[in-house]
């Protein structure tokens, strides 16, 4: 009959696409953007309809129409044809970053396989929400005993795939906003300072090195790093051919790395170019820079050249004891040796003197880099000039670290103002 409208076994009148199956349960059948029909299911036509004996508590079916009804008028893929996964969004995300270093993208590769890829990733990426995402992160730290630099990385492959699932409307918002202030909030962490070697700290250092007899033949590449304010991946790379001794400027255009990509079976060398344009650069030679470069050319006159070929790139000024590139992380190594010795002879040789011994902290040749830009940043008012020096893409890094090196000597002034001029 003409207007009759359908019901469910309480007399309650059913929507258009809604039915009450022979077992009690209630159907919505719906057609999305594409056509294809859909159907939904819940023991309850409404909220507060009890949900039956041994059945799991879920959404009413008018619940579950408003949120599909929702999604349909907003342009997003409703959850019950919504199948793709976080790992499928991440496959998506990587096929289109073709911009990504291959140090970077073999980084984002290792780290997504073995932390997200079996965990969070089997997920539905329409079913994760913001608690998810913090319980994976709390996981990750308290059962693997991730630090901040590492959920840094995670963090960093993760809330940018959601945001492209919001963009192509798989999803309405970013669970992943938020998250990561939450855990350092939670967890108390601060991003840790990369600390400068005092100056008295820098001269003990480089006194000792020069002056021993098996680790003095790391002092040119201890000179550069500090000359130069260069990273490490950046001098372990030099060239001879980069080096211009005429005008005195050293050209920064590479760096070199040692670390396995995915497709290959083991780690080896690679040449890898700047992230950003700031990295490419000129820096002036300081004349103990220079001095450090040319002692190493007369002793490979005698010892013999570096001959290595990497990704096609020659002429590598520094190396081993086998001739081959040095490794940034042989470098921090000898860093770690140098230093143990040192404490070790500087504490007996203050104790035989009567005296305090000058202890030098914990570093690595990062922190060389930093001591530089620190003893620039005293010497220099040109926070450009700084900037450009050190191939810091944002000037915030720059002025951040110029703060800082310059705080003492504002106090220092200061010092100098008491009792100078009236101000009571």
């Amino acid at each position: 009959m003409a207007g009759l409208k359908r019901t469910d076994n309480k007399g309650r009148i059913l929507k258009d696409g809604e039915s009450q199956r022979k077992d009690g349960s209630y159907r919505y059948r719906y057609t999305d953007a594409d056509g294809i029909r859909h159907d939904v299911y819940s023991k309850r036509l409404v909220p507060t309809d009890r949900v039956p004996p041994g059945c799991k508590d879920d959404l009413s079916l008018r619940e579950k129409e408003r949120k599909i009804n929702r999604d349909l008028e907003d342009g997003i893929k409703a959850a019950v044809e919504n199948k793709a996964t976080l790992n499928d969004l991440f496959e998506l995300y990587m096929a289109n970053k073709p911009e990504l270093k291959d140090t970077t993208r073999s980084n984002y590769l290792y780290m997504y396989n073995k932390y997200v890829r079996n965990d969070i990733g089997k997920k539905k990426i329409a079913s994760i929400k913001y608690s998810d995402v913090k319980a994976f992160y709390n996981k990750l730290i308290k059962e693997k005993g991730f630090k901040p630099n590492s959920m840094e990385i995670i963090h960093t492959i993760i809330h940018p795939i959601f945001t492209l699932a919001v963009r192509d409307n798989y999803i309405r918002i970013n669970p992943a906003t938020g998250a990561m202030a939450e855990i350092k909030k939670s967890n108390n962490w601060e991003k840790p300072k990369r600390h400068s070697l005092s100056i008295a700290e820098q001269s003990a250092f480089i006194e000792y090195v020069k002056g021993h007899k098996v680790y003095n033949h790391w002092l040119p590449v201890f000179t550069v790093l500090l000359g130069t304010g260069c990273r490490i991946g950046e001098v372990v790379g030099l060239r001879w051919e980069d080096c211009d001794f005429d005008d005195g400027i050293i050209s920064i255009n590479h760096n070199m790395v040692y670390r396995k990509y995915v497709d290959e079976e083991k780690a080896r060398f690679h040449i890898v170019t700047p992230k950003t344009e700031a990295g490419v650069r000129i820096v002036p030679m300081l004349s103990e820079v220079r001095a450090a470069l040319e002692a190493e050319w007369e002793t490979q006159k005698i010892i013999g050249f570096n001959e290595s070929v990497v990704d096609g790139y020659v002429g590598f000024i520094f190396q081993n004891r086998y001739g081959d590139p040095l490794s940034p992380h042989s470098v921090n190594r000898a860093i770690d040796r140098i230093c143990a010795a040192y404490v070790e002879d500087e504490t007996v040789r203050a104790d035989q003197e009567g005296r305090d011994p000058v202890l030098i902290r914990h570093f690595s040749a990062h922190n060389l880099r930093h001591t530089f830009c620190t003893r620039f940043c005293e010497n220099e008012k040109n926070i450009k000039v700084i900037q450009e020096i050190m191939g810091h893409a944002d000037i915030e890094t720059t002025m951040n670290i110029y703060a800082e090196a310059t705080k003492e000597k504002k106090q220092e002034s200061f010092s100098n103002l008491e009792g100078k001029i009236k101000i009571s």
